[in-house]
């Protein structure tokens, strides 16, 4: 994580930097992403721009436990779980190009860019195991997920007055690598729970649809894969 720390204090000197001084200082915008709001997410974002079509953009957001949406906890014949929640952090780094020029030093319009995103969550799943001979276990898995994306976008920046504007980001396709790891925090589980965790997880959800392959063990308490993404957001932005 500290290398995207890097990069985005990198980026955000020379976009700072590499202005002229004669342009008008009409090139800041800051933002709010407001998709996510409903499930306690949210992300500020800082865009700048520099020559006559290009910006950078830095972004900055959390993940509380507790959302207006309830995430349902797994629920099999032999494995059962509480609900799921999750918090975290997501760090954001864009470079777009705007197809129409500047003016006063303001993106407006359509746009194609890339995007790198870097996310990090913790979960507590807590629940009950029966083995094939009937004896029940408690556990409590302290979990972490990384989730670290790269890809393609294209959007659209309408401006609603002098300051205030709505941008869209209206497709991402990209690729994502998650890595999964937990830490079991009660009673030894016998090595049967591991194989029906895994398969309950390839089919809870968001992993279902990824397709994800959980590959966890007695010996082995974490999963790395690679999936297709796609990323879409709102924003509102304030010109200054």
């Amino acid at each position: 994580m500290r290398y995207y720390i890097l990069i985005m204090i990198f980026i955000f000197c020379q976009i700072s930097f590499g202005q002229d001084n004669n342009q008008k200082n009409r090139a800041n915008e800051i933002g709010l992403e407001t998709i996510g709001i409903v499930d306690a997410q949210f992300m500020l974002t800082y865009e700048r721009s520099f020559g006559k079509h290009w910006t950078g953009l830095i972004g900055y957001g959390r993940k509380a436990e507790k959302g207006l949406l309830n995430t349902s906890g797994i629920d099999r014949e032999r494995l059962k779980t509480d609900g799921v929640g999750y918090d975290g952090h997501k760090l954001l780094i864009e470079g777009r190009y705007y197809i129409k020029e500047f003016i006063g030093m303001r993106s407006t319009g359509f746009y194609v860019g890339i995007y790198s995103k870097f996310s990090n969550y913790n979960s507590n799943l807590n629940g009950i195991y029966t083995s094939s001979d009937s004896e029940d276990f408690n556990f409590l898995l302290d979990t972490e997920v990384n989730v670290t994306s790269i890809g393609l976008m294209v959007g659209y920046k309408l401006p609603l007055s002098n300051r205030f504007a709505i941008d869209f980001l209206i497709a991402g396709p990209g690729t994502v690598n998650y890595k999964i790891s937990f830490q079991n925090k009660s009673e030894e589980l016998p090595d049967e729970f591991y194989e029906d965790l895994n398969e309950a997880l390839e089919n809870y959800g968001i992993f279902d649809i990824i397709d994800a392959d959980f590959d966890f063990n007695p010996n082995k308490r974490e999963s790395i894969f690679n999936s297709l993404s796609f990323r879409y957001a709102i924003s509102f932005k304030f010109n200054f």
